[in-house]
């Protein structure tokens, strides 16, 4: 479908892609829309959403600045997906060994790895450009070391999946676990107090920017793109140690060559409506045209491996997921147990009231979500969950 709504307000038109959005996002686009330096207009994705900052499914083009909040904590947050020779015959009745093999390997939640199993080839990777970072803002430092390869709480998961041939998936979402968060919240604490500094009058505090001839500039888009790096080898290593387990717990097989990865929380330097500036995608992935990307539902729903059309008033973006229709506190009051049983039937997963934020109807209709953005891509492969890993 074409652009849906269009937003005036702002010293800048918003584009939305669909006509599903609150009132509180629709605020929260607005007061993006008036910044000085957003270049040309901001696109919303088919699961826009409210978020801390800036609106998750937002495309936010700036030049001359950057807002940290619009980034977001869950730096360089993504999907990996990689096919397996497998295919659904071949797979135990039972998935519940399996699962338990994958959460033996790869810690969930709050969890690291013992330094005994830290993901010391990764490690190799990352570190050396987390030093020149940590010297000059010793506060950022984190338990970086022992959750490379692990997994995070919340939205974040590692799942089987069936594509509508019956061939397994192995689909993992996670990003740049504490770390991240640290680099986040750091920066924008530090924007906030440059607005204060110079008497900026914002719409929402956490809009709190960057200009570009500042030396913290230079210095957040060092730490963001070490970030993004960090969340991608915490993939890779995570894969790693999931393909191992599936290994020992599934019958013979090979990994394809259909993988795919994105990152769908971060800043990256594009060209877009005659200008060369800074593209944050918060909550939104790269589509360009011949682009591969992942578009997950939610846990129990169905997946999406799309190819990217290129659309520019888009800035070459798609949505990230289903995106939330409540918050996780209303989720919690709203649903119970029973109902995640319902919602999840089939798939083998935690089924307990530590989840029930997670439940699908928490969630906007991964397929009217897809049917909002067929403008924005076509869809490759359609997945169905049968193993859910969360924390």
């Amino acid at each position: 479908m074409p652009i849906q709504r269009v937003l005036t307000t702002g010293r800048v038109p918003v584009k939305i892609y669909t006509d599903d959005v609150s009132e509180n996002a629709l605020q929260q686009l607005a007061n993006v829309s008036q910044l000085p330096f957003i270049h040309h207009h901001v696109a919303a994705m088919p699961d826009v959403h409210w978020g801390m900052g800036a609106t998750i499914g937002s495309v936010i083009p700036t030049v001359g600045a950057i807002v940290p909040a619009a980034v977001g904590v869950d730096i360089g947050c993504g999907m990996s997906a990689i096919r397996l020779s497998l295919t659904a015959e071949k797979l135990p009745d039972s998935l519940v060994k399996v699962r338990a093999a994958i959460e033996k390997v790869v810690p969930v939640g709050m969890a690291g790895h013992a330094e005994d199993a830290w993901c010391n080839d990764g490690l190799a990777r990352v570190a050396p450009g987390l030093q020149p970072i940590l010297d000059k803002h010793p506060k950022i430092n984190a338990r970086w070391q022992s959750q490379l390869g692990s997994l995070g709480g919340g939205n974040h998961f590692i799942e089987l999946c069936l594509d509508e041939v019956d061939r397994v998936w192995v689909m993992l979402h996670s990003g740049s676990r504490g770390i991240g968060n640290r680099i986040g919240q750091y920066f924008i604490a530090k924007a906030q107090r440059e607005m204060e500094r110079w008497h900026i009058q914002l719409p929402d505090k956490n809009l709190a920017y960057l200009p570009e001839e500042s030396e913290l500039f230079e210095d957040y888009m060092q730490a963001v793109g070490w970030a993004q790096e960090y969340a991608l080898e915490n993939r890779r290593q995570m894969l790693r140690l999931i393909l191992d387990a599936l290994r020992r717990e599934l019958p013979s097989h090979e990994v394809t060559d259909e993988a795919i990865e994105c990152h769908h929380n971060y800043v990256a330097r594009e060209y877009h409506y005659g200008k060369n500036l800074y593209l944050t995608r918060k909550g939104a992935i790269r589509a360009r045209d011949g682009d591969l990307g992942i578009i997950p539902g939610s846990m129990g729903a169905r997946s999406y491996i799309v190819r990217g059309k290129g659309v520019a008033s888009a800035f070459c973006s798609c949505s990230h997921g289903a995106g939330r229709r409540m918050s996780r506190g209303e989720a919690t009051r709203r649903f119970t147990r029973k109902d995640l049983e319902q919602q999840t039937e089939g798939v083998e997963c935690r089924k307990d009231k530590g989840v029930i934020d997670e439940i699908p109807g928490a969630y906007k209709d991964i397929d009217t979500v897809m049917a909002h953005q067929s403008d924005l891509v076509d869809v490759v492969h359609r997945l169905k969950q049968v193993l859910t890993v969360k924390g």
